[in-house]
């Protein structure tokens, strides 16, 4: 069983050119958008090529069916608004090339999926989410995304593709390939890395309220200023943080919103995202309360109000034991000596997909550690490393996973 170097590779550049950007390796193919809806068209075609059945559900994950129970491989192919050619482009290429590699050396029955809507134009890891329980399609079909286009209006960009439901108790487990996003394999000069666990995620919408007021007449102590606000959590949080952290935990803050947003107005409301990673339950929730009560000091401080919107969570999740070993013996195969184990700062589909069967997740490096950008890039070299990985590893586990998980 082995896959085929040129084939592979030719596939995932051919998907790189839908929503191609002009700039460099660039793409931008956002879930439900015309790119999206062709790529996901070329990559059925692929998967019919190959010999599997061909299904789309309604929230528009898509996959290739082996028959009987098989091992799921895959990720996803939609992109950032400006992002990569390979960020989950890889995973769904890689599990297509395996697929095609067992059928043709005599392995075992893969299947492969693109799961949908992973980059968040209308939550998180909306697809797997959707697809396994989690969230309700009915639920989530009311969220907007930052145009105010609504889930259930943009999915019917792909209701001509729609076939059935899949029943997930037909899967034996998941792997998903991707690239790491981060410069631990890239600086270590590591071909290959195994994942231990992906972290848990928290997130939060925050609202500071003060008096909107004119930027010329307003004395800066008489100010209710809600971007000062923001400025001052940012560096009080900081501090607060420092005795409760570890070296891998993370916190962002992100898409800011001003209102009014003029030159010439004082801020009258400010509205941010609060995120934070840590593979620790308790430190998430440590870090909550002081992101809580520091946001609320800060607001007693300055005269303003603070708002707290629906916190967003995901738990930290391990990686199969059976899994991971028939990766790692991939691994020393395919990359004696220049493989690692390491945990996943960034969220995966693997997250959702873990509630219902084992699950493991691979990586090879990115140059540079640049991802969700234009620039992101992987040596060839590396990304058929990672196929071949995955590829020895369905082999060893074919003997082990003989039957679907119940659900």
């Amino acid at each position: 069983m082995e896959i085929d170097r040129d084939r592979f590779l030719a596939d995932l550049h051919r998907l790189r050119m839908f929503g191609a950007s002009g700039v460099g390796k660039g793409v931008v193919r956002p879930a439900f958008s015309q790119a999206d809806v062709d790529a996901r068209a070329w990559l059925g075609r692929r998967f019919a090529d190959a010999g599997l059945r061909v299904e789309m559900d309604a929230m528009g994950n898509l996959f290739g069916l082996a028959k009987g129970p098989s091992i799921l491989l895959g990720s996803h192919s939609d992109t950032q608004p400006e992002g990569g050619w390979l960020d989950g482009a890889l995973g769904v290429v890689a599990g297509l090339e395996v697929a095609r590699a067992a059928q043709e050396g005599d392995g075992p029955a893969v299947s492969v999926v693109s799961f949908q809507d992973e980059e968040g134009r209308f939550g998180g890891l909306t697809g797997s989410s959707v697809w396994c329980g989690y969230t309700p399609l009915a639920d989530v079909d009311s969220a907007t995304d930052h145009a105010g286009v609504t889930l259930r209006d943009a999915r019917r960009a792909l209701a001509g593709q729609v076939t059935g439901d899949v029943d997930p108790a037909g899967f034996t487990g998941f792997i998903e390939l991707h690239i790491e996003q981060g410069l631990t394999l890239d600086a270590s000069d590591q071909q290959i890395g195994v994942v231990t666990e992906i972290v848990g995620t928290r997130e939060i919408p925050i609202t500071f309220t003060g008096q909107q007021n004119h930027a010329g007449t307003t004395q800066m102590h008489l100010r209710r200023d809600a971007f000062q606000g923001v400025s001052a959590f940012n560096t009080a949080l900081n501090d607060r943080l420092r005795n409760v952290v570890t070296p891998t935990t993370v916190w962002t803050i992100g898409h800011i919103a001003l209102h009014p947003n003029a030159s010439s107005i004082v801020p009258g409301k400010a509205s941010f995202s609060m995120q934070w990673r840590d593979g620790d339950p308790l430190r998430l929730r440590r870090i909550e309360e002081i992101v809580r009560d520091t946001a609320r000091e800060v607001a007693l401080a300055l005269g303003l109000s603070v708002d707290f919107g629906p916190m967003w969570e995901l738990e930290p999740t391990g990686m199969d034991a059976r899994l991971r070993a028939a990766l790692e013996d991939g691994a020393e195969t395919v990359a004696p000596g220049r493989w690692q184990r390491m945990p996943s700062g960034a969220l995966h589909d693997a997250t959702n997909v873990a509630r219902l069967m084992p699950v493991a997740m691979l990586f090879v490096p990115s140059i540079g550690g640049i991802s969700h950008a234009f620039e992101e890039d992987t040596a060839e070299e590396d990304l058929v490393a990672g196929a071949q990985v995955l590829a020895k590893a369905v082999m060893r586990l074919q003997s082990q996973l003989t039957s679907p998980r119940k659900i």
